[in-house]
């Protein structure tokens, strides 16, 4: 019975060739590999239930003989309105609105408005990510502190703000009427919330710079999975810019690796969460495009997603006594709870920041920039915790964000010939 804990805790050592950090060496519990099946575990008591449930009313035939107080709520959740809208032109988001005799001078403020808030919200929001996940609490001269290991409470913290802010929004503005089945946001939900912990967990053994740059160059795998799967065609420059991102990303990180330092080296077990974020985030944004088929607002969008995300957590946390435990901590640092809040809010605030800048400048204006506020978070960073990035990581660097910004303008001047189309053509489908 000791075999177990004794292979979980020695699998990071035999992946990197290196010992593990203090931080992560206090118990085999503590160990990436086993959260996750925990966690996973955790929602399994959530998710095979449900999917029974819904299994047994659609056999039923209850939407035609089911009755009672219940009914509504059942079909709900379970079968919808089952009325789908035509799909949009970028298959997620409603069209922006033009603005109609609108003077320069007030859209130049509604554009630094939405750069500002963006910025603010996510640059902001990185900046605590790292202090929670890499750096320790209640220090003194004494004492050496303790770190916060449970991310899934973080996932757990914005979900449950985002849930509250968009449940709000929905309630104070008019929205479409909802058709689909409730249920269907629990996939976006689960992908989303394994996602986010992957991401956090990384911090514990890779840079926050490396994160960033994993995730500008999470289109490669996305360009792989429609070439592979829904067999898509793309541009000779998507291709050329897809490999000046691996170019740029492994200039990064080859530069890197000798400096064999607790916070910026790259370990195998980095590598892996950051392949699962990338994975789980891909199949998120996916899965909302499909439901995006459904007449529904991206408000209630993030409404439905995290209100999946909020059940799963939280009975995940019950079931492992973590909640508890995470509160406690709480109540220890008060700076942990100031940070963990913020966090949150930071988190929140972005996404309905995302939604307002998309509706009124446009995807491209979005893209560029999120792709400066990377930029932005690298050199935070950096200044912040003392990342040190030679030369040629540099470069990489460069390299990776000139690659983002001709996908940018690549991108735009498609869509401009693809509206000078004849009605009879349709342009090649993108990334």
């Amino acid at each position: 019975r000791f075999c177990l804990p004794l292979v979980l805790a020695s699998l990071p050592t035999m992946a990197t060739g290196e010992e593990i950090p203090p931080a992560l060496e206090d118990s085999w519990g503590d160990f990436w590999l086993f959260r996750f099946f925990v966690n996973a575990a955790g929602y399994a008591s959530i998710v095979v239930p449900g999917f029974l449930l819904i299994q047994y009313f659609k056999r039923r035939n209850y939407l035609e003989t089911g009755r009672g107080i219940c009914f509504p709520v059942i079909k709900s959740c379970v079968f919808g309105s089952e009325v789908k809208s035509v799909h949009q032109e970028d298959g997620s988001l409603p069209p922006r609105a033009e603005p109609t005799e609108s003077s320069t001078a007030r859209q130049v403020f509604k554009l630094l408005f939405c750069a500002a808030g963006l910025q603010a919200s996510y640059l902001t929001w990185g900046v605590l990510q790292e202090r929670v996940m890499t750096r320790t609490y209640g220090a003194t001269e004494t004492d050496p502190g303790e770190k916060f290991k449970d991310s899934q409470f973080l996932v757990f913290m914005n979900r449950i703000l985002a849930f509250t802010v968009a449940g709000l929004y929905c309630a104070l503005t008019k929205q479409p009427r909802h058709g689909a089945p409730m249920y269907k946001y629990s996939f976006a939900s689960l992908s989303n919330i394994l996602s986010s912990w992957c991401q956090y967990e990384a911090l514990k053994y890779i840079s926050f710079p490396t994160q960033v740059l994993a995730k500008a160059s999470k289109v490669i795998p996305v360009m792989m999975m429609g070439k592979l799967v829904s067999r898509k065609s793309y541009e000779y420059w998507e291709y050329l810019t897809a490999a000046l991102i691996s170019v740029g990303v492994s200039m990064f990180l080859l530069s890197s690796a000798p400096n064999r330092h607790v916070s910026t080296v790259t370990t195998f077990s980095g590598i892996v969460l950051l392949a699962g974020y990338i994975i789980f985030d891909s199949f998120t944004s996916n899965w909302q495009d499909a439901l995006f088929a459904y007449k529904m607002s991206p408000v209630q969008m993030m409404f439905g997603v995290n209100v999946f995300s909020c059940l799963f957590t939280v009975g995940s946390l019950l079931e492992q006594g973590a909640l508890l435990e995470s509160l406690r901590f709480m109540a220890r640092h008060s700076e942990f709870t100031a940070h963990a809040v913020l966090l949150s809010v930071c988190s929140a605030c972005g996404q309905l920041f995302i939604f307002y800048t998309i509706n009124q400048f446009g995807a491209a204006v979005f893209t560029i920039i999120m792709t400066l506020r990377q930029a932005f978070a690298i050199l935070l960073s950096c200044l912040i915790y003392g990342h040190t990035v030679t030369v040629v990581g540099g470069l990489g660097i460069a390299v990776v964000f000139m690659a983002l910004f001709l996908r940018v303008y690549a991108r735009s001047r498609m869509k401009k010939r693809s509206k000078k189309l004849p009605p009879g053509e349709t342009p090649v489908q993108k990334v």
